[in-house]
């Protein structure tokens, strides 16, 4: 198969889809791979690396796109790439339907192949093309929050883990999954005092169970958050329905109970965000206030470490991408269940349930049964 890897062109996205272990592993099987000129160059892998790893090196993301029968990305295509896709195209990447219609309707008018890295579930309801990057933002959701609560960007001035004879800052944690449990991990590992809430009794019986002292769990309700929101100095927003729209857990009236300079960070902003104030963010200019409350909605985290976060991803992708290379999409998808359940768009259909109900647009059912 021929593999097209283009570079990113979101704001400050400096990952790669594929690093040059990756292009060995498919170029030795007989696949061909094409490298858009410096793709890699932000994760620190240079042409050359790739070319030695048997990859072929394309002077423009238009040649990518006209020669690769499957194009592997990292962020969803922008709309300077629409024209650029093919009907019948395989695109490999994170998609988000569910917080852009106009991305919806684009794919759909293009009749791609769009196998979005973030509905891949494998029977146990694992996500595991989603889940190193989810690891990625809910530990760097701790670092960008730290910051913002300093006094300079805006927040209330407090050190995240005091000091001798000063309490620590108080951190909420919405939604006990992998971002929520890495974000705790860190804030404890700075010593701060931290809260996660969930609506799953057994999840917060697990984290109870595995996190340190300064952790405690409480069990999600509209009620609960509203008595946590005045105490806490940071709040990070780490829910997920996959492949689905966000839920509003914290409105635009709750902002009135906190206290000016609290930091949110807002980690399911790819899925529309959990915060009814959210609206997405770069890294050029990732926050703003309302009502004194500092809001961080950056919606490409894991790029401002793209070396960490291109070895993490391609980790998780490449056997993925090698399935699809030997067998095509088709017979890939028909035979491996969890990559089925990564197809949203197929020629022009939606065929993921929760992008056709975000949008109110058909949805194809039993397409892929």
């Amino acid at each position: 198969m021929k593999i097209g890897v283009p570079k990113e062109l979101k704001n400050n996205e400096n990952r790669v889809a594929l690093t040059p272990s990756g292009v060995l592993e498919l170029t030795k099987r007989n696949h061909q791979v094409f490298i858009q000129r410096d793709a890699g160059a932000g994760s620190g892998f240079s042409d050359e690396e790739y070319q030695k790893a048997g990859a072929i090196i394309l002077p423009d993301i238009e040649s990518v796109y006209d020669l690769g029968e499957m194009i592997v990305k990292v962020k969803e295509p922008i709309a300077q790439e629409y024209p650029l896709i093919k009907k019948d195209q395989l695109l490999f990447t994170y998609f988000h339907f569910a917080s852009s219609e106009s991305l919806t309707h684009a794919m759909m008018g293009r009749g791609a192949i769009c196998l979005a890295y973030e509905t891949v579930e494998t029977t146990d309801r694992n996500l595991p093309l989603l889940v190193p990057m989810s690891e990625v933002a809910g530990r760097m959701s701790i670092q960008e929050g730290a910051k913002y609560l300093e006094s300079p960007s805006g927040g209330k001035g407090i050190l995240l883990g005091g000091v001798a004879g000063v309490k620590p800052a108080n951190v909420l944690v919405l939604g006990g999954g992998v971002v929520g449990t890495q974000a705790a991990k860190m804030a404890a590992g700075l010593g701060a005092n931290i809260t996660i809430m969930d609506i799953n009794l057994s999840r917060l019986r697990y984290l109870e169970d595995i996190m340190p002292a300064n952790v405690d769990t409480v069990m999600s309700s509209e009620y609960n958050i509203r008595q946590l929101i005045p105490l806490a100095d940071l709040i990070i927003g780490g829910v997920l329905i996959p492949g689905g729209k966000a839920p509003h857990l914290i409105t635009q009236d709750m902002l009135s109970l906190m206290k000016p300079g609290t930091v949110m960070v807002d980690v399911a902003i790819d899925q529309g965000g959990c915060f009814e104030t959210s609206r997405p963010t770069t890294h050029e200019d990732p926050v703003y206030i309302i009502d004194g409350v500092v809001h961080y909605c950056v919606t490409n985290m894991p790029g401002a470490v793209p070396f960490t976060s291109t070895l993490a991803l391609t980790n998780a992708t490449l056997p993925y991408v090698m399935l699809l290379a030997e067998k095509g999409w088709e017979k890939a998808c028909q035979e491996n269940e969890a990559l089925r359940k990564g197809l949203n768009i197929v020629k022009g259909e939606i065929v993921y349930k929760k992008v056709a109900e975000a949008w109110n647009l058909p949805y194809q059912e039993g397409f892929w049964k």
